[in-house]
């Protein structure tokens, strides 16, 4: 799994109530569409712990199946030059790229309570 994660905050004058609404509806189907992606997910970022002066206000994570998958979809110039337009919109954008090497969960996977997990 590749998990693409965005953090960044908006840029001065701008509207949060705007950008949530074009964040969740518009972009969100947007990053949907990005071919190879499996799931998109956005945050408001509340606080960063020992940091007072959290540098980042919103978060962005959008995940694929593999590295292939996610470098033909993110750098395909045609998706480049969509993000180019979608980054007009924020400020200090930070991009992360990441490959997963471990996945644990408590959640209980037969979706019964008390199941333990890995259960079927």
């Amino acid at each position: 799994m590749v998990k693409l994660t965005v953090m960044y905050t908006l840029p001065p004058g701008a509207n949060h109530e705007e950008f949530l609404k074009w964040r969740t509806t518009v972009h969100q189907q947007e990053n949907m569409g990005i071919p190879g992606v499996l799931k998109s997910d956005f945050y408001v970022i509340r606080e960063a712990w020992k940091n007072p002066a959290c540098p980042y206000r919103y978060m962005t994570e959008a995940y694929w199946p593999d590295m292939a998958s996610f470098e033909a979809a993110f750098y395909d110039p045609a998706y480049q030059e969509s993000l180019a337009e979608s980054l007009k919109r924020i400020s200090e954008p930070l991009f992360l790229i990441s490959e997963e090497h471990l996945s644990q969960s408590n959640t209980p996977s037969s979706g019964q309570p008390g199941a333990a997990p890995g259960a079927a």
